[in-house]
């Protein structure tokens, strides 16, 4: 996923410095390519493009990075001073995330080298100012990230944009397969799909749920004894008997023809709901959690929202190890002292953010009325995460963010047989709580150690979204006048 996209590196310069100059700064442009390519904080190819000089020369590039699909943004620096009206007709045209990388070629100032030939080649710091204040003329959304291009604090923010900008890649192309409705009378789950196309790029569509069971029907024995040796590579079992073993190979038949189907498609994405499992002995579950450990998004009670961010999500968070998965606030410890959110599902978490080997086992659901589904069992590992949820407000999106820790869960619940997850809610349990309903949260979520709120917020700058981010240093009354004031700015807005 990552390999296949990668980003433009454009220098801004003009004519007059002649020739030498220009030849120094695409020499040294092309140097910090190469050099932060091989630095292994990127997760995406940094491509020198051009040093460019006139209106014409940036309009163009922009006109072609907006139609290549495997540009996945630009990167943006003047080494020289660039007069900010070259800029103004492709910032206009502008369809990809851009960053102004506000950097110098030099660490330091050179005591006895400083001359008026050194002036005019590193003038950094005064067409840095001259290209920012054209892109805050225009509104153009923009990340600007200010260091030296050879610090790995600043090359590892530098890779936190570009996992952002690969989310708003994968957004924009997203296909999200349905099987069945929301959940009935749930409001949160709902959303406008026509307005999420036109601003996310999400292609939000129904399949019925009797084509799924035709197509379990045709999976062949041969293709499900090939996925039950990876359950058996990746999971323990519970039991090993007939009925046992029966009940997880129908699970495997359930996870390869929703996966085919997806594939079919093109579908990164896809929600379900036990209201409608017409034809089915099983709600998916164990199948619903290995779709997801391999990259694909899910949502539950036909919350197509939650599938979608969590494919994208899973696209950003590529090649880490933390995890993400579909979300459910459950239920709260509330003892003073242990304050802590219970996260489960009936049956659907991914098991990237289990803490050790998950166990599938057998136990019955108590709801959709149909037989006792497989499901893996297991607790989440400990560490900082965020929560995230997508929330359509009526005329626009707001992203929701919080921070949590996830800890050990508190107690061992040997009768709860779902995967769980345990944490502390930013700034606090209750304090958190008030906020996230002050905002519109939903009990759907997306939780990810992999990717940062400052990743999310990034997104949504891209996306053309709202964010509000609950931290440690959130209060409630402080919550309300930012939902005022934005309520304000995007009513202007639209």
């Amino acid at each position: 996923m990552l390999n296949d996209y990668e980003f433009w590196f454009v220098v801004g310069s003009q004519f007059l410095y002649g020739p030498e100059v220009l030849e120094t700064v695409s020499a040294r442009a092309a140097e910090m390519a190469d050099a932060l390519n091989a630095s292994g904080n990127l997760p995406c190819k940094i491509v020198y493009k051009v040093t460019a000089k006139t209106n014409a020369e940036i309009t163009d590039l922009v006109r072609e990075a907006n139609y290549n699909k495997r540009c996945a943004g630009l990167i943006t620096w003047c080494h020289t001073f660039s007069p900010g009206k070259m800029w103004i007709n492709g910032f206009a045209a502008l369809q990809k995330p851009y960053c102004h990388f506000a950097t110098q070629y030099n660490r330091e100032i050179p005591n006895e080298g400083i001359d008026m030939d050194f002036m005019n080649l590193n003038q950094a710091a005064h067409g840095d100012r001259e290209h920012g204040f054209t892109a805050a003329r225009l509104r153009v959304p923009r990340k600007v990230i200010a260091g030296y291009w050879q610090d790995a604090a600043v090359q590892k923010r530098l890779g936190d944009w570009m996992r952002a900008a690969v989310g708003a890649a994968v957004s924009k192309e997203l296909k999200v397969m349905r099987f069945g409705d929301n959940m009935r009378e749930v409001a949160v789950t709902e959303g406008d799909k026509v307005e999420v196309q036109a601003k996310l790029g999400w292609q939000v569509n129904t399949w019925p749920v009797g084509q799924l069971v035709e197509t379990m029907h045709a999976v062949t024995e041969a293709e499900i004894d090939a996925l039950m040796a990876q359950y058996r590579t990746a999971y323990d079992f519970a039991a090993d008997d007939a009925a046992f073993m029966d009940t997880v190979r129908y699970q495997a038949r359930e996870e390869l023809a929703i996966k085919k189907m997806m594939d079919a498609e093109g579908c990164r994405a896809f929600s379900n709901t036990f209201q409608d499992l017409y034809g089915m002995r099983q709600l998916p579950g164990l199948a619903s959690q290995h779709l997801m450990a391999q990259g694909y998004g899910y949502g539950a009670e036909g919350d197509w929202k939650v599938a979608a961010m969590t494919a994208i999500i899973k696209a950003m968070g590529e090649g880490k190890t933390g995890g993400t998965a579909f979300m459910e606030d459950y239920t709260y410890n509330l003892v003073p002292g242990a304050m802590y959110s219970l996260g489960a599902h009936m049956l659907e978490v991914c098991p990237s953010v289990a803490a050790a080997r998950p166990r599938i086992e057998v136990h019955p659901l108590g709801i959709g009325d149909r037989e006792p589904p497989a499901r893996l069992v297991f607790e989440g590992h400990e560490g900082s995460a965020i929560v995230v949820s997508l929330v359509d407000m009526g005329g626009r999106l707001r992203l929701i963010c919080q921070d949590i820790h996830c800890v050990k869960p508190i107690l061992p619940m040997p009768n709860l047989p779902v995967a769980r997850v345990m944490w502390q809610a930013m700034p606090d349990l209750t304090t958190g709580l008030e906020c996230w309903i002050t905002a519109g949260g939903a009990h759907h979520t997306t939780l990810t150690y992999d990717v940062s709120a400052e990743q999310m917020q990034d997104w949504a700058r891209m996306m053309d979204v709202e964010f509000v981010h609950i931290t440690t240093d959130t209060t409630v009354e402080g919550l309300e006048q930012q939902l005022f004031l934005n309520d304000l700015a995007w009513k202007w807005k639209s």
